[in-house]
């Protein structure tokens, strides 16, 4: 039965780089290995023709003489060269390939593997006027450090740590799995390739401490709940001489006792009187810069906005600043004395009279109402 072209095995052209390759054949082991479908034999056919394409594919030599000669130029049966496929090893592919997924990422080199620290996060409470106007806080963050007794490395002051005598020291150990060789993490040293035999009495071996860091976080004007400011290498310290993790600052910014925000825009709501919003009148408003001055027209109803031009946030990344939005609540008075309530009937009497003109919203309602009831039948 003759054989399939290598490439078209693996699904790849044949300008196919060596890294893209790889992927390829990473794929194809994956999809028909035999662990995941123990019973199929027909993928199993298929993971064996994957692996015979790939040792010939990812030689060099081998490769070439393929690509000039076709199988023959690499098939020992038909007088090809060395580069036969099958004699070559599949664990030394296997561990090549696959070694990110079952634990490695080490590489093939011995000696003691560093690992990157975790990233931390800390939530920082701020009231409004400090995220709009930006700030420095300093903030204590419980953290893991690299021990100062032993510098990092776990070891007793004066002592190394030594290989790992069931490794070898390169952090990885192969499991044979009938014909097919799983590499994982060694389970003695844990992927470390070392072994403490006189620990540091500060750490216990671990090469970290946990302590309390005191830092200065500066806040720029206009965060607002849920960004994050990054501390890098202010995270964790990294295991074995490894690269200290980044520390995400989060902000969350306080609910005001006056105003809201949205985006680069503040509300407040403005409670005016019945007599100044029928008559029109001058207000101090606040504003986190001060108080200005608002002037209310005649007439002006419950719920109207007022637009205060620049008098809202400058967004931290960026454009223009936002506004002071002052909704107008127009307040009912309460607690009238006799003589008030006397008043307001003869107020409201005058206003009766002349519904249409006084009170057009209400005399519009009214008539709806009315039209509305007309058309029901009950």
């Amino acid at each position: 039965m003759s054989k399939r072209d290598y490439y078209e095995v693996l699904g790849v052209a044949k300008n196919v780089s060596d890294a893209d390759l790889k992927k390829a054949f990473k794929r194809m082991a994956m999809k028909y290995h035999p662990d995941r479908s123990p019973d199929d034999s027909e993928a199993e056919e298929k993971f064996k023709e994957a692996k015979e394409a790939y040792d010939i594919l990812a030689d060099a030599q081998k490769r070439a003489a393929y690509d000039q000669f076709g199988h023959a130029g690499v098939d020992s049966s038909m007088g090809g060269g060395p580069g036969a496929a099958g004699s070559g090893n599949f664990s030394d592919i296997f561990g090549d390939v696959f070694s990110d997924i079952f634990g490695g990422g080490g590489g093939r080199g011995g000696g003691q593997r560093a690992y990157r620290g975790a990233d931390l996060r800390y939530k920082l409470d701020l009231d409004l006027e400090e995220a709009v106007a930006g700030t420095t806080v300093k903030i204590r963050v419980p953290v893991m450090t690299a021990c100062d007794e032993c510098g990092g490395s776990g070891a007793k002051k004066g002592t190394t740590p030594t290989s790992c005598t069931t490794c070898g020291g390169q952090g990885q150990v192969r499991m044979q799995q009938g014909f097919f060789s799983v590499q994982q993490s060694c389970p003695r040293c844990h992927g470390t390739g070392k072994m403490i035999t006189d620990p540091c009495g500060k750490c216990q071996g671990q090469g970290r401490v946990k302590e309390t860091k005191t830092l200065s976080v500066k806040v720029p004007a206009g965060v607002d709940t849920g960004d994050r400011i990054r501390l890098s290498g202010e995270g964790e310290a990294g295991e074995f001489g490894g690269p200290a993790g980044d520390l995400y600052v989060e902000t969350h910014v306080r609910d005001h006792a006056i105003f809201t925000r949205e985006d680069s825009n503040l509300y407040c709501e403005m409670p005016i009187s019945f007599v100044t919003a029928a008559m029109g009148g001058e207000l101090e408003v606040p504003t986190l810069e001060g108080k200005v001055k608002l002037k209310v027209p005649a007439e002006t109803q419950s719920g109207k906005l007022f637009r205060l031009r620049g008098k809202g946030v400058k967004p931290v990344r960026g454009g223009p600043v936002g506004d002071l939005m002052c909704r107008v609540a127009v307040e009912t008075p309460v607690n009238l004395t006799a003589k008030q309530k006397e008043l307001l009937t003869e107020f409201e009497q005058t206003l009766t009279d002349a519904q249409d003109r006084h009170n057009p919203r209400s005399k519009n309602w009214l008539d709806g109402v009315k039209k509305f009831f007309e058309g029901v039948k009950f």
